[in-house]
Order: structure tokens, then C-alpha cells, then sequence
């Protein structure tokens, strides 16, 4: 059975079970040893859906399907009451719901994964939030659809589960502009070991700011770094940098039970 990462915040909340999933307790092979729950990549298929049936067994919901997102790093949000067809999965980056039993995840592999709840309205949401999702709003629009369903913002605590750190996430000027172009108080997200060094970005950091401004309840962080940690979780930043033709996905999952 796999062992995930909880949040207090959301175990404390009534009503709500959720994981933080790495790559344990799976039965896929190879890169994608061994809990890849990533549908998009190459691994097997049958073992893709056994992992995550183990999921939904994790969090009490044997049998229940896991919804999951065509991620394009967007800040697209949708609110879901029922599955949608393998065939039609949609292009967002953020699913809430409060239909019990539904249980929706964010896949990541660096980029950020956040679950927030508000128990009381049994409200729920998943979020992919990548630096450009997070930068567009992905977060905020996500408060928004919770809110429009019931939820109020006071009282939604947000966890933020395992990203890449800012020691492991070197990037580019023109990245670091872009950020600074939208606020320059972004500038306290970078770091730099000399002047003349390229930048390191904190992206759990900024995701945690993001989420602050906007007004939730709690912010909680369960940041393990994804590049920092092969044997527990994936990468696609380690991947790239090993040469490896492809990489596994883990899962970020709540439900209202």
C-alpha cells in the first residue's frame, strides 16, 4: 500500500481524506519505478491504472476513479460533479469538487502541487502549478471556483506538497525578467551564489506567497525536494539532466469521503 505525505491542515479537516503520493508502493518498472501515475507518459498502461486503483485504496475509495487533467501549465480551474470519459479528459490545471467519493489529483514531477479544502462547505480542489500556471493565477482562479460552489476563502487550508527546491531550480535571465516585469518584489523569489551567477528561483515559495495574498485559511508546506529525493520521487529536471528518454509522474490526491 503506498504511504503518502499528509498535510495537518487537511487531516485535521472533517470529512477529507488526501495524500501527497511519491514513487513507492507501485508496480511499474524501470524510470517509472514504481507508483507512476502519470497516463501521458510511456509507461505501461495497465500498471499506470494499477497504481492508481492503489491510490484510491490508500484513501479509503477502492475502486472509485482517480480524475486527473490534461496539464498545460494555464490558470484554468473546472469544478466536476462526475468523471469524464478517458477520451475527453480536459486541458486545466486545477479540478474542484464537492461531490463525495470523487477523487480528484494534480501530477507533477518539479512543478508545485497544491490541495486545498474548506471541510466545513466540503469543498475540495487539486492543483498543478507550475511557475507559469502560478504566475497566471491558477491559485487565485482555483479560490474562486471553490468559492463559487460554496467554499469561503477564510477558511480553506491549502497544502503545499513536494516540488523542486530553489537550490535545485537554476534558470535563465529572461525567466527571472518575466517575473519582475509582472512585480518587482518578485525579485526576493531569486537567489544568486555571485552577482554575475545565474539565478535560482523558489517556486514552493512563491506558490506560498501566491496562496497568503490571496486570503486562505492555512498555508502548509510538505515541500521534499523532487530533484533532491530519486529514490521517493520524480523529476522531470533529473530526468533531463540523466539523459533519460522519458519520466514518471507522481500523484497529489483529495476527496470528500
Amino acid at each position: 500500500m503506498p504511504m503518502p505525505l499528509t498535510a495537518r491542515n487537511l487531516t485535521d479537516s472533517r470529512g477529507i481524506r488526501h495524500g501527497f503520493f511519491g514513487r513507492e508502493g507501485g508496480v511499474s518498472a524501470g524510470i517509472y519505478a514504481s507508483l507512476n501515475c502519470g497516463l501521458g507518459s510511456s509507461d505501461n498502461r495497465a500498471c499506470v491504472q494499477e497504481n492508481r486503483a492503489r491510490v484510491a485504496r490508500a484513501l479509503g475509495q477502492a475502486g472509485a476513479p482517480i480524475l486527473t487533467l490534461y496539464q498545460v501549465h494555464s490558470p484554468t480551474a473546472l469544478v466536476v460533479d462526475r468523471p469524464f470519459g478517458t477520451n475527453a479528459i480536459p486541458k486545466a490545471d486545477a479540478l474542484v469538487t464537492r461531490t463525495p467519493g470523487l477523487i480528484i489529483g494534480a501530477l507533477a514531477a518539479d512543478c508545485t502541487p497544491v490541495l486545498l479544502a474548506d471541510s466545513t462547505a466540503g469543498v475540495v480542489a487539486a492543483v498543478h502549478a507550475g511557475w507559469r500556471g502560478a504566475l497566471a493565477g491558477v491559485l487565485e482562479a482555483t479560490i474562486t471556483a471553490m468559492e463559487g460552489i460554496g467554499a469561503t476563502r477564510s477558511r480553506i487550508a491549502a497544502a503545499i506538497g513536494p516540488t523542486i527546491s530553489q537550490a535545485a531550480y537554476e534558470v535563465g535571465p529572461e525567466f527571472e525578467a518575466e517575473f519582475l516585469q509582472c512585480d518587482s518584489g518578485h525579485a526576493r523569489f531569486f537567489m544568486r551564489a555571485t552577482p554575475q551567477s545565474r539565478p535560482y528561483f523558489d517556486l514552493p515559495g512563491f506558490v506560498a506567497h501566491r496562496l497568503g495574498a490571496a486570503g486562505v485559511g492555512s498555508v502548509e508546506q510538505q515541500s521534499l525536494c523532487t530533484y533532491r529525493n530519486e529514490s521517493l520521487l520524480f523529476s522531470y529536471r533529473r530526468a533531463t539532466h540523466q539523459k533519460e528518454p522519458d519520466y514518471g509522474r507522481q500523484i497529489s490526491a483529495i476527496v470528500v469521503t
